[in-house]
């Protein structure tokens, strides 16, 4: 029988696993801690209490217990939690990508990962939490590293699209792309800024791991079905836009920046990207049953879906993943990409990913689902 026609050095996303902190938070429980705790007046808290109810999100998965947020501490102790956690929950993620019975005919030995990519921005480790986890589970000593920190919301898509560069120029390799982002530890009790009180509303920590292999691959047979392969990707970077979103970084730790103008810049700035891209490559919102987009909100994702002019259907795993887990920063896109692949979109599917990020800038990647 003659072999398939292969696509050419396109990469796929062979599986996804995810690893969820232990520690869980309803939306109505972080309101109350947050009316106790931040330090503005009754009077003030209250007319800002309404942004945990208008958030979209019923539960999130934290690092820390409740109790330590309401402890003083510093940088060091910070990053001592997410180091730990980054090693602890990246093994987990690590070892339910491999052995995903969904996604994978068998399990996938981490002897057979060519590449890891560790995308991160909510603490900081040299030697990286990639070489901790290579030294902890049975990875080759020949595995290629790839740290990337500071990407932040943009990472779990900037992450995609570095993981397929790779596998264009080596299409029998293998990767590993793995995003971890523990926001509950930015947490700053006394920092009255409304940053630090929206992002008390939205954040959740969480990790992902995808493997990704080439065209070449010998785990292209171990792909259980029609699975989604990056075929474009595209950045764009808002110049003069530093001070819309990330951290300002002080002995205290991180402090958030988020600014309010974000959904403004989804009509403006997203709005001319996402129609580029769209012209470049001769494509129409029609073509895609649903939107692959980080869940920076809810006002993010509505004004997505007016630039669009879609329903909010369009964007039913993003508000699944917002509902479940908040906004985790990188690797929330990836966990929505999780939930696309678990409905099992025939062959011939295709969908835009999406996620915005510091810097400012905006990442766009073309999946479409093909039999291999």
């Amino acid at each position: 029988m003659a072999k398939k026609k292969r696509d050419g050095t396109v990469p796929t996303i062979a599986s996804i696993g995810v690893g969820i902190p232990k520690y869980k938070i309803t939306q109505s429980d972080a309101r109350e801690f947050i009316r106790t705790i931040f330090p503005r007046s009754s009077h003030q808290i209250e007319r800002l209490l309404p942004v945990f109810e208008h958030a979209s999100i019923e539960e999130r998965q934290i690092a820390v217990p409740v109790e330590w947020l309401k402890e003083e501490h510093t940088f060091e102790d910070r990053n001592r939690c997410y180091i730990q956690a980054a090693i602890n929950y990246a093994e987990m993620a690590i070892e339910d990508c491999l052995h995903h019975r969904h996604f994978l005919k068998q399990p996938v030995h981490e002897r057979e990962i060519d590449c890891m990519i560790f995308v991160s921005s909510t603490g900081i480790a040299t030697p990286s939490i990639d070489a901790e986890l290579i030294n902890n589970l049975p990875f080759s000593g020949n595995i290629t590293r790839i740290p990337i920190w500071g990407l932040g919301c943009a990472g779990g898509a900037s992450g995609l699209a570095r993981a397929a560069d790779y596998l264009r120029a080596h299409p029998d390799a293998n990767v590993l792309l793995i995003n971890a982002e523990f926001c509950s530890l930015s947490f700053q009790k006394n920092d009255h800024r409304k940053s630090n009180f929206v992002g008390s509303a939205l954040f959740g920590d969480g990790v992902s791991c995808v493997l990704m292999t080439g065209d070449d691959s010998k785990l292209r047979e171990n792909i259980k079905h029609a699975a989604p392969k990056v075929t474009h990707s595209s950045s764009k970077f808002k110049k003069d836009g530093l001070a819309i979103m990330g951290w300002d970084i002080q002995n205290s730790g991180f402090h958030v920046i988020f600014s309010k103008s974000i959904p403004k810049l989804v009509e403006s700035f997203w709005s001319e990207h996402i129609n580029e891209f769209l012209h470049k490559y001769k494509l129409k919102i029609g073509e895609f049953p649903f939107f692959v987009a980080h869940p920076g909100g809810k006002r993010v994702l509505e004004a997505m879906e007016q630039v669009l002019n879609v329903s909010r259907d369009f964007f039913t795993f993003s508000y699944q993943v917002l509902k479940s887990h908040g906004n985790m920063s990188s690797p929330t896109v990836i966990y929505v990409l999780k939930k696309a692949m678990e409905t099992f979109p025939d062959a011939g599917t295709k969908s835009l990913l999406s996620a915005l990020g510091p810097g400012f800038s905006s990442e766009l990647t073309l999946l479409e689902w093909k039999e291999l």
